[in-house]
């Protein structure tokens, strides 16, 4: 899908890299396919010794020369980038923006260019086991659109939804959402070592659990609500510890927790 076509990634933080060893990784492309723009020479250097790719420090070098370009900029740098790429982008190359809040239509007036991917991935992308929820404006075709799909599956599972609408809510649920799992597993830690678990064996007794807990849901096809009724006997361990989460409000906080990300989401859309 990807054979001969140059890739530029411009801003190559955690999640550009993320995408240079996913394609890499997978053999998408060779590494002579690939350009990172980043403004650091520490970080082009690191870059360029560990994967074996092109580096720039000059974004609109790298948007003239991929014919799929990611945006992995930080949000608040799109007024100082984005103008700075207009007309150098092709009627027929491919835009995926991975910002946070930022609009498709901002980044088209800003560009001067319609085929935009939106996409929203997760930390887990990595070790190429994220979830992106991504969307695509009326301009890009079928052609491009599966372009979008393979370089996002390079780094995890990849979701298409219909309207943009969709990518605030994807960033409140998968996009934060392994924070809300790394403090669960962080308080399970420490409840471990409170009993008097060394740290190190509670930390392996959670992760874990985490890990096969996960592994099992995915692979039962049961609701969730199913297989916790299916370890809860009635007067027993797993009961007792339930019933204090319950009273602490932890479906509640959570809940209010993902509708805040939600919401700060929305600001930084200009929705609120």
């Amino acid at each position: 899908m990807l054979n001969d076509l140059n890739i530029a990634i411009i801003g190559a933080g955690t999640m550009g890299e993320a995408a240079i060893g996913g394609l890499l990784r997978g053999e998408l492309v060779t590494p002579d396919r690939i350009l990172a723009a980043t403004p650091r020479a520490e970080r082009r250097r690191e870059l360029s010794q560990r994967w074996g790719i092109k580096t720039t420090d000059d974004n609109r070098e790298a948007a003239t020369w991929g014919d799929v370009v990611m945006l992995g900029i930080k949000p608040q740098m799109v007024d100082q980038v984005l103008p700075a790429l207009k007309g150098a982008l092709r009627e027929s190359d491919l835009l995926i923006s991975i910002l946070a809040g930022v609009r498709m239509s901002k980044i088209a007036e800003a560009t001067g260019h319609i085929a935009i991917a939106r996409a929203m991935p997760n930390t887990p992308a990595q070790i190429a086991q994220g979830i992106t929820v991504w969307t695509a404006n009326s301009g890009l075709d079928e052609r491009r659109r599966g372009w979008a799909k393979t370089v996002l599956s390079a780094i995890g599972e990849q979701v298409e939804v219909a309207d943009e609408k969709f990518m605030d809510m994807a960033t409140a649920l998968s996009g934060t959402g392994p924070a809300y799992v790394f403090m669960v597993m962080e308080a399970l830690i420490d409840a471990g070592v409170h009993m008097g678990f060394p740290r190190r064996i509670a930390a392996q007794l959670v992760e874990q659990t985490v890990i096969g807990a996960v592994r099992y849901a995915t692979h039962s096809g049961k609701h969730v609500a199913e297989l916790r009724n299916m370890v809860t006997s009635p007067g027993g361990t797993t009961a007792a510890a339930l019933y204090e989460l319950e009273k602490g409000r932890l479906r509640t906080v959570l809940a209010d927790g993902v509708w805040a990300a939600y919401k700060r989401a929305r600001e930084l859309g200009g929705d609120e």
